[in-house]
């Protein structure tokens, strides 16, 4: 194929851009608050090559770390290919030669074997490194300040797990990072690891215990005393891919699972309770405990939200159609029965963003993209096929909600949280909100607007001069950080 294909996967917001560029002092108009100095790195999946299959997912797209630096009020931008083994071989041959979304069998020859790691998913600070991720591969080490690939993170050889989940959790106060990788015995595979790091990035801990069955687990739950597994019914089979087919497909039937074991204890621990069926859920909100109580806060759909999986299943409902929650799970560890309660908590969204230091504590508020029914249709676009059009700042105990809104044709992308360091502040978040012009181009801006009063106009907004492929996830890191990073710019 010369062109990319006529779907969704690749067009409007999703269409392909492809460039590797940095600009110097963005225009910026209003101000910048002083404390925002660092870095705002993003996850991009943008393909180089037009796939192999028409029905290619976005999700296959070659990675690229995006980074929006910031320091005494200016802005710069940088974007650049990872260059794993899998972007390096096509781009020497100028096409694509990787087959369907993990699904190996449908490589070409000449680069069956060849690490697929795309690393598109989430960047990840820890240690003095910076990490791109995909829960299906090893994470990718990136220098923070040139953006090139260093290569696969293995903690020096002691790592066992061929996979690393695109949502480790770094603890605010021990300053560890808990992670885990499924199909860590091998494709298809029931095996689960969980392994942790300390702060400086040294591999403490690796425990391996089976899932009731092999299932697509992008996120995971950590308290101060328990690490949260949930195994949902998106499944996958080896004769289907084999074959030729799909990786994943849902049993809107299966039941769901949740397996709680100690933070720092031993697979043979895993407790395991029965969930509903046919549910699924990329992210969670937050969790924590309270005497022998477990919470759990997670966005939670009656189906699998990514629309070329819920096709493979024979569900071609859209995306918006699917029946939405954002609920909490509460487990009586004390009690024997493999029940729980759950009750939604406010209205629904997904990627939830909260402050760094509520990680595993019990926390008042967030901040989650949503979709406003007033404010127009949804832009086609990311990797669900429909972009949210508004952000939400929720309290759950207290059922406030505000909301920020950015005009109708918008598509808001996860924000990021910086803190202000003043008391009785709340910081402020940081985002891409993208316009879409007509249905072939849409044009980008970075946005900081204070994190209480989200309703309040935009204190910056930065205008970026080429538009951007929507991203998957970001992280903020401090100038402070930086300045410790393990590489040199």
């Amino acid at each position: 194929m010369s062109r990319f294909p006529d779907t969704m996967e690749f067009t409007r917001l999703n269409r392909p851009i492809g460039i590797e560029w940095s600009a110097s002092n963005l225009e910026v108009e209003g101000q910048i608050p002083p404390e925002i100095n660092g870095a705002f790195f993003r996850a991009v999946p943008d393909p180089a090559f037009s796939p192999l299959f028409p029905d290619d997912s976005i999700l296959s797209a070659d990675g690229m770390v995006s980074r929006f630096s910031f320091e005494n009020g200016t802005v710069d931008h940088a974007i650049r290919y990872l260059r794993t083994p899998r972007f390096e071989a096509e781009r020497v041959a100028r096409r694509a030669l990787f087959g369907r979304y993990r699904n190996p069998f449908t490589d070409l020859p000449e680069v069956q074997g060849t690490d697929r790691a795309v690393a598109n998913t989430t960047p990840v600070w820890h240690g003095g490194r910076l990490f791109m991720t995909k829960e299906d591969a090893l994470a990718y080490e990136v220098n923070p300040h040139t953006l090139e690939t260093v290569g696969p993170w293995t903690y020096e050889g002691k790592l066992r797990s061929p996979t690393m989940t695109a949502h480790p959790r770094v603890d605010p106060v021990t300053g560890e990072m808990f992670m885990f990788g499924y199909e860590a015995g091998g494709l298809c595979s029931d095996d689960v690891a969980y392994f942790i790091a300390d702060r400086d990035g040294n591999l403490k801990s690796e425990e391996w215990f089976k899932a009731p069955y092999c299932s697509l687990m992008h996120d995971f739950g950590l308290t101060e005393r328990w690490a949260v597994f949930a195994v949902f019914p998106t499944k996958t089979d080896l004769e289907r891919l084999k074959q030729g087919g799909v990786h994943w497909s849902h049993d809107a039937d299966g039941d769901a699972w949740i397996g709680i074991m100690p933070r720092y204890g031993k697979g043979s621990e895993m407790r395991w309770f029965k969930g509903p069926k046919g549910v699924f859920a990329f992210h969670y909100i937050n969790a924590w405990d309270e005497g022998d109580t477990v919470h759990l806060d997670i966005c939670l759909a009656d189906s699998n939200p990514f629309p070329f999986i819920r096709a493979a299943s024979g569900d071609f409902r859209p995306t918006f159609d699917l029946k939405m929650t954002s609920t909490r799970w509460t487990f009586d560890m004390s009690n024997p029965a493999d029940t729980f309660v759950a009750r939604d908590i406010c209205p629904p969204g997904d990627l939830p963003r909260l402050r760094d230091a509520d990680l595993s504590r019990p926390y008042s508020h967030f901040w989650m993209p949503s979709m406003n029914p007033q404010g127009g249709p949804p832009v086609p676009g990311g990797p669900v096929g429909a972009q949210f059009n508004c952000l939400l700042r929720i309290e759950p105990a207290t059922g406030r909600i505000g909301m920020a809104q950015f005009g109708p044709g918008t598509a808001v992308s996860e924000p990021v949280h910086v803190p202000s360091g003043k008391p009785g502040h709340d910081g402020w978040l940081i985002l891409v909100v993208d316009r879409e012009i007509d249905p072939g181009h849409h044009a980008s801006e970075l946005v900081i607007i204070d994190a209480t009063d989200i309703g309040a106009p935009p204190v910056a907004r930065v205008r970026v001069p080429v538009a951007l492929h929507p991203q998957i996830h970001g992280c903020w890191v401090s100038g402070a950080q930086l300045a410790q990073s393990r590489h040199k710019g």
